[in-house]
């Protein structure tokens, strides 16, 4: 039997819920790629502290994120499924992966430099400009050979690639050198009210964002208020009709339509019949997976037990690769 490639993935627990970008960009594919390869996904929980986060509620939105990971169909007995915080070995091969890391290659990282300069540099901690180097350690910990991002992740698996073939020169082959799958452009989603600015956990308005965990009145309340234009065609044209590409994508998503058979569909009926068929679609796809996240986070000592199974699973092939990495380096073994 063929042994199945590794695949590494990991989503931050910033928000009480995931929105729909989410769950069609990361938990859907995930879903499916679990079933061809061998795949380790994490709640990156030691990512999102490079933000302040208020202490109190982060153990739960991290709880809370990996019930939304379960409900979404990844399965704890297919994947490796865990907090990334509870493998210590995640910290510790950054720290050996840092020594190997040029200043100013960090510096250079896109999302570290965009940060910076709009928050200041006494404003940006040392954590999110080694945040890349962190997500190579996630990444090598597990010899991932592939590894889904999006394209504002392509640049840190580039430096992932980078720092593997710089120690595996250095020091000896200790980790597979990864490749990027980078998602398809059209599963990006746009948020409602501005459908030039990508959806995103942290936007200015809660209007143009649809929430995993919304009631579906809710949900379906902000689609029938999404921005479109003025003349009532149904035709995908990312520049000219942002706003209705946008719930064409949404709507594709979550149906498995094609887009021009989309166009077919609402020839000639006009936004009203299509934003409420998006509506509809929707609210179908959330309304099962909002119910098996609420259903779980009912009984968070069993949703613990689960994490923990997969931390031990996690943490088995992670030591593997950290010890091997502390002999190449040369660090002394603790004698038993």
């Amino acid at each position: 039997m063929t042994e199945k490639a590794r695949l590494y993935s990991g989503m931050q627990p910033s928000a009480d819920s995931l929105q729909i970008g989410n769950y069609i960009g990361a938990l859907m594919q995930w879903r499916d790629l679990q079933d061809s390869y061998d795949a380790f996904f994490s709640v990156v929980d030691l990512h999102a502290i490079t933000v302040a986060q208020d202490p109190k509620i982060l153990a739960e939105k991290t709880r809370r994120t990996a019930a939304q990971y379960i409900a979404a169909g990844i399965k704890p007995a297919k994947s490796t499924l865990y907090v990334q915080s509870h493998v210590s070995a995640h910290a510790e091969l950054a720290w050996i992966l840092s020594t190997i890391t040029g200043f100013g290659e960090a510096g250079r990282m896109t999302q570290f430099k965009d940060k910076s300069q709009r928050y200041g540099a006494d404003s940006t901690s040392v954590g999110l400009f080694t945040y890349p180097v962190l997500m190579a350690a996630d990444i090598l910990l597990y010899q991932a050979n592939v590894v889904p991002v999006g394209d504002d992740q392509k640049q840190h698996v580039e430096l992932t690639r980078d720092l593997a073939e710089r120690f595996n020169s250095r020091f000896g082959e200790a980790f597979t050198v990864p490749n990027a799958m980078i998602q398809q452009d059209t599963a990006r989603i746009y948020d409602l009210q501005n459908p030039t600015s990508k959806m995103s956990k942290s936007a200015e308005t809660d209007a143009g964002v649809l929430w995993l965990l919304d009631e579906p009145s809710k949900t379906a309340k902000k689609i029938m208020r999404a921005v479109t234009d003025n003349d009532g065609v149904v035709k995908y044209d990312r520049e000219e009709k942002p706003g209705v590409s946008n719930l064409m994508v949404i709507y594709a998503a979550m149906t498995g339509r094609q887009i021009p058979a989309i166009e077919d569909e609402f020839a000639g009926r006009g936004y009203g019949d299509f934003k409420k068929a998006v509506a509809e679609a929707v609210v179908n796809e959330f309304g099962p997976v909002r119910e098996n996240v609420l259903e779980l986070l009912d009984d968070p000592a069993e949703l613990d037990r689960v994490l923990a199974r997969n931390a031990d699973k996690a943490e088995e092939v992670a030591t593997k690769t950290l010890t091997d990495v502390y002999d190449k380096v040369g660090l002394l073994r603790r004698a038993r």
